[in-house]
């Protein structure tokens, strides 16, 4: 005859490893405060609660292969305009995911784009939403090995579990024909349904050196602004700024700095919410 599981097992079993661990301390605890019964499960249920939030947390994080260190506490939030900063706290709440808003940030190489839409991903992930971040080469090169090996509509179903997509510097993917037609279908898939972040150094009237077509850049564009947040950052390089400073305090001359680079152009409702 099997011997009775421990209450210990049993918490296990159940699938209750917050209790398991802490039961008896709590117990102890419990009787020496004379806590109630109902007090002493209480405090159990938050511990385990607590527990749990943490785990899904530290999931959610590493499946959506944030950086790290890019967070809006390493980030100089002084270096954005007024309209940013008031809009950002309000994303960082995350509704906008469930509007299927998307989130758009323009600037120059070097301005902190990157930066600034992972640390509001990193907000959101705390939030406990699940967020993917990729490069945009990357992306479109799975995307096209999945349409070769007939399983396109696999792949989108999987990104499709993701609140969010981080979609990095789009504006470097020079695509030919089959490469845009996947990109624009992840797109279309994703319209009004699933939320979109991208970061790009070039404005809507050059995104046709991405699609190619001018019927399919149109038809990208707007249902990119149709719902979405705009995020301008005309801000010169920071990496520029920190190697210039660096330069001063150990009272060098600084070569091979970074090329000027036209400015993005402002982009219509910057820092605004649009559509519904």
């Amino acid at each position: 005859m099997n011997p009775e599981p421990t209450l210990r097992m049993l918490l296990k079993s159940f699938r209750l490893p917050a209790f398991a661990t802490h039961y008896e301390e709590l117990a102890r605890k419990a009787e020496t405060e004379t806590c109630t019964y109902e007090r002493y499960l209480h405090g159990l249920s938050q511990l385990e609660a607590h527990e749990r939030r943490h785990r899904k947390i530290e999931l959610l994080l590493k499946q959506s292969r944030l950086p790290r260190e890019k967070t809006l506490a390493t980030f100089e939030q002084n270096r954005l305009s007024k309209k940013v900063r008031a809009v950002l706290p309000t994303l960082c709440e995350g509704g906008f995911l469930a509007r299927a808003e998307s989130v758009l940030a323009f600037g120059n190489p070097g301005s902190g784009k990157t930066h600034l839409l992972c640390g509001l991903a990193h907000e959101l992930v705390q939030r406990s939403h699940s967020v993917l971040f990729t490069s945009a080469a990357l992306l479109v090169q799975k995307l096209l090995q999945a349409k070769r090996d007939l399983r396109l509509s696999q792949e989108l179903k999987r990104l499709d579990k993701f609140e969010a997509l981080l979609i990095d510097d789009i504006g470097y993917v020079q695509q030919d024909r089959e490469e845009m037609e996947v990109l624009f279908t992840l797109l279309a898939e994703r319209y009004e349904r699933r939320s979109i972040m991208i970061t790009t150094n070039l404005v809507f009237s050059k995104w046709d050196q991405i699609f190619k077509d001018p019927m399919t850049t149109a038809a990208a564009v707007d249902r990119l602004v149709h719902h979405a947040v705009i995020l301008e950052l005309n801000l010169p390089s920071y990496r520029a700024e920190k190697a210039l400073e660096k330069a001063r305090q150990g009272n060098v001359g600084v070569t091979g700095q970074e090329n000027a680079v036209e400015p993005t152009g402002k982009s219509p409702g910057s820092g605004q919410l649009r559509g519904a």
